[in-house]
C-alpha cells in the first residue's frame, strides 16, 4: 500500500513538474493532449458537479489538475495544426461533456492557466513524492488561479 502511495505521489509530481518545465516539450499530438485534458476535465467536472468542490487533498484530483495545466502549457505558442487536433482531442476526451457550443469558452480559460505560477503546487507533489504531505488550500500559491480557471470552464460546460 504504502508503495502504491509512492507512485501516485511520483505521479503527481510527473504531472505538476510537466505542466511547468521542459517536459512540456515532449508532449505527444496536439489530439493526444486535447484527449488527456478533456479526460482530465471531465473527472474534474463530475466531482465538482456532484460535491459543488474539488478535494486539494484527493491525489486523483491532483493528477487530473496537473493533466490540464499540462494540456494547457501545449496551448502556449501552438500552431494552428496542433490547436485544431487539441480541439478535436479535447471533445473526444470530454466525452462530448466540451462539444462545439462551449469549447471556445473552454480554450479561452484553459489558455489563462498559461499565466499561472504552479511552483507552490509543483513543490506540494515533489514533497508527497517524498512521503511529506503538503496541505493544498486556496490560499496556496497557484491554486486560485487554478481553480477559477476549471470554474470557468465547469460554468462554460454546464
Amino acid at each position: 500500500m504504502k508503495a502504491l502511495k509512492h507512485i501516485a505521489a511520483g505521479l503527481v509530481a510527473l504531472m505538476l513538474l510537466s505542466s511547468c518545465s521542459l517536459l512540456k516539450n515532449l508532449t505527444a499530438s496536439g489530439k493526444d493532449s486535447g484527449t488527456s485534458t478533456g479526460g482530465a476535465l471531465a473527472a474534474l467536472y463530475q466531482i465538482f458537479k456532484s460535491s459543488g468542490a474539488i478535494d486539494l487533498g484527493n491525489l486523483a484530483n491532483i493528477i487530473n489538475i496537473g493533466k490540464v495545466l499540462t494540456g494547457a502549457s501545449t496551448l502556449t505558442n501552438a500552431t494552428e495544426s496542433f490547436a485544431t487536433d487539441f480541439t478535436s482531442g479535447l471533445i473526444e476526451g470530454s466525452n462530448q461533456l466540451v462539444n462545439n457550443a462551449n469549447v471556445a469558452s473552454v480554450l479561452t480559460a484553459l489558455k489563462s492557466l498559461s499565466n499561472v505560477d504552479t511552483t507552490a503546487l509543483t513543490q506540494a507533489a515533489e514533497s508527497a513524492a517524498q512521503g511529506t504531505a503538503t496541505a493544498l488550500n486556496n490560499s496556496t500559491a497557484g491554486v486560485t488561479p487554478t481553480l477559477s480557471a476549471l470554474n470557468n470552464i465547469f460554468k462554460a460546460i454546464q
